[in-house]
C-alpha cells in the first residue's frame, strides 16, 4: 500500500492493452512487423517467381505448392513461437485462411 499523500500512477487501460498485445515477451520492445524469416522469405520469392510462370503449368503448380507450404510453415511458427499476442494472432489468421483455401 502506498503511503498517505503519495500518488500511485496507474497505466491507462488502453496503454495496458496496447502493451499486452504488441510488446515482445522476449525483450520488451514493441513488435508489430519484423524482417521476414526463412519461411516468409521463401513464400515471397515463390510468389514473385510464380508471377512469371504460365498458370496451370507444372512449374507454376510446383511454385504454388512451395509458396503455400512456406506460408503455412510461417503461420505455425508464429502461432507457436510468436513474441507477442499480435504475432500469434497473425499466425492463426493466416493458418486458417490457408486451410480454407486448401480445403475448398
Amino acid at each position: 500500500m502506498a503511503p498517505l499523500g503519495s500518488r500511485v500512477r496507474q497505466t491507462p487501460p488502453v496503454r495496458r492493452l496496447f502493451d499486452w498485445t504488441f510488446r515482445s515477451r522476449v525483450d520488451g520492445r514493441i513488435v508489430i512487423v519484423q524482417l521476414p524469416n526463412l519461411s516468409l522469405g521463401t513464400f515471397i520469392v515463390a510468389c514473385v517467381v510464380g508471377w512469371f510462370l504460365d498458370a496451370g503449368t507444372r512449374p507454376a503448380t510446383i511454385v504454388q505448392v512451395v509458396a503455400t507450404s512456406a506460408l503455412v510453415w510461417w503461420a505455425i511458427d508464429e502461432l507457436l513461437r510468436g513474441v507477442n499476442p499480435w504475432r500469434r494472432l497473425l499466425g492463426i489468421t493466416m493458418l486458417a485462411l490457408q486451410l480454407v483455401a486448401i480445403l475448398r
